[in-house]
């Protein structure tokens, strides 16, 4: 327990830069700029307090730490915080993209720029919001508010097919997520409580887990997103300004996971356990189907968007392979591909806003006068293809590993995808990249200005970093994962013994 409530600090802490922002007049050059200085200093803030609570994060106990709880709305619905390993650092990976989101935006966004950076802020205390919630109905409501934002992010200062894109995003989200409101009053009248620490407690009858599973499973799914509900992911990347793919691949579509690692695993392990060769099957098709997809694009976006696709579904075969290595890949893998996607949709952003084409074909050459960015670029595409000495590597290998341990052919088909992202990742940066310099519009472009590398060159040597040196991250997780998968198990084996005494 903490003296003061710091949980409730770096979640509400970007309101005040809303605050500040609702008082600014946007018309005049000065008021763009004290506009992207409140933002700017708003989120530096943030994420300085999340490394406090990180610093200040016990690796050692697998319980929730610097818990925050009073009453709320008088039904036993409390507003309950709290961090154990497999949330802290999704709030830390949260506060430090977005700083990365205020500078891509500094020239990109001439319109409505106070109301582009209030709807990141709100933005920002949502998604923090979901890490932090001890509360199944707190969860539910910061998880669902957080589609607001986004979906005006998307429709206001989108593509030209915004508002389709927004709208499909919208209405996918939400219908899964009916369900799983559901099935929270459903636990609700079960168990009696709304509290996450006791509802992990409370066993649930296997035949009620099936239903809750499924509904939680619509629900997470499509915000992962899983195949065959990914269809809106492309359609919303592609629309979205720059800052808003970054934090659409870079936290938005790690909600569903640590969905699965929060609710769906520890509170239903039979129906997980029973689901998850369903899942197995999802998640291979995910990485064959949308890599094979990815070769097929002609827009860079939506190949990095088909990408993510792709390293999600390392993500769910992880998680349900249920074990030590395929948990603390998935988790791993969700950290770094928020960095490494995170960071090629800022790479597109810098030739869009150059040329303002996201088409394959249009480049080709830029290594002759952008050498610095093809540079970057580099280690981002090696990342994302998973080569070793790059944090993409870490989490891919652990999955696999944990999948080859619950079933072989899971493991085997899923290895295919290695061979596939390479091909389409590396197919993409020879066309980018490489080759003769010979469009005359392409001869103008300079090298990454002071402020671009400001943007990408942390992110680099994060990648490199977490490539090399992935303790931080296993130290942080090792307790709670191993909690997590001890309850799970002895679920499992007294619901075998039981099943062993009624025969």
């Amino acid at each position: 327990m903490t003296d003061w409530p710091i949980l409730s600090a770096v979640t509400f802490l970007p309101l005040v830069g809303v605050a500040l922002l609702l008082l600014l007049q946007e018309g005049s050059p000065d008021g763009r700029r004290n506009i992207l200085n409140i933002a700017l200093a708003t989120t530096v803030a943030t994420f300085v307090l999340s490394l406090i609570v990180w610093a200040g994060f016990d690796n050692s106990n697998a319980g929730f730490q610097m818990v925050e709880k009073h009453a709320w709305l008088g039904t036993g619905i409390s507003y309950h915080l709290g961090i154990d390993g497999i949330s802290v650092l999704f709030v830390v990976l949260s506060a430090f993209l977005m700083p990365f989101c205020v500078l891509a935006s500094w020239y990109s966004v001439e319109k409505r720029l106070k109301q582009y950076m209030i709807a990141f802020l709100l933005l920002e205390t949502l998604m923090i919001g979901v890490f932090v919630s001890l509360d199944i109905v707190l969860f539910y409501v910061f998880f669902e508010a957080g589609l607001i934002p986004m979906f005006i992010i998307i429709g206001v200062w989108g593509g030209k097919d915004r508002v389709y894109a927004s709208y499909k995003f919208f209405l996918y989200t939400l219908l899964g997520s009916v369900l799983m409101l559901v099935a929270i009053m459903a636990m609700y009248w079960q168990a009696g409580t709304t509290d996450i620490a006791e509802l992990l407690k409370h066993d649930f009858p296997p035949q009620m887990q099936t239903w809750l599973w499924l509904a939680f499973f619509a629900s997470f799914a499509v915000k992962m997103p899983m195949w065959p509900v990914h269809t809106w992911l492309p359609d919303a990347h592609v629309q979205a300004p720059t800052a808003g793919s970054v934090i659409l691949a870079g936290v938005l579509l790690k909600l569903g996971g640590y969905g699965f690692l929060r609710f769906s695993l520890p509170m239903f392990p039979l129906a997980s356990d029973y689901f998850a060769p369903f899942v197995f099957a999802l998640s291979v098709i995910a990485i064959i189907y949308t890599s094979l997809v990815a070769m097929m694009q002609t827009d860079i976006k939506k190949l990095i968007a088909y990408s993510s696709v792709a390293h999600m579904g390392y993500v769910t075969m992880g998680i349900f392979a249920a074990n030590e290595q395929g948990v603390q890949g998935a988790i791993y893998q969700m950290l770094s591909h928020g960095i490494v996607s995170g960071a090629l949709f800022l790479c597109v952003g810098v030739v869009y806003d150059r040329t303002h084409t996201r088409e394959i074909a249009a480049y080709g050459g830029l290594v002759n006068n952008m050498p610095k960015y093809a540079v970057a670029f580099m280690v981002f595409t090696m990342a994302n293809v998973g080569l070793p000495g790059t944090s993409g590597f870490v989490g891919e290998v652990m999955t696999l590993l944990g999948a080859f341990r619950a079933n072989s052919w899971v493991g085997i088909f899923a290895t295919t995808g290695v061979i596939l992202s390479a091909a389409y990742a590396l197919w993409l940066y020879r066309r980018v990249i490489f080759g003769e310099l010979d469009k005359e519009k392409l001869k103008k472009l300079l090298d990454l200005s002071p402020r671009e590398r400001v943007l990408l060159y942390p992110l680099v040597a994060l990648t490199i970093f977490f490539g090399v040196y992935p303790a931080p991250v296993f130290d942080a997780t090792a307790a709670s994962v191993d909690a997590l998968l001890n309850s799970y198990t002895a679920a499992l084996q007294s619901a075998q013994s039981l099943a062993l005494t009624m025969n």
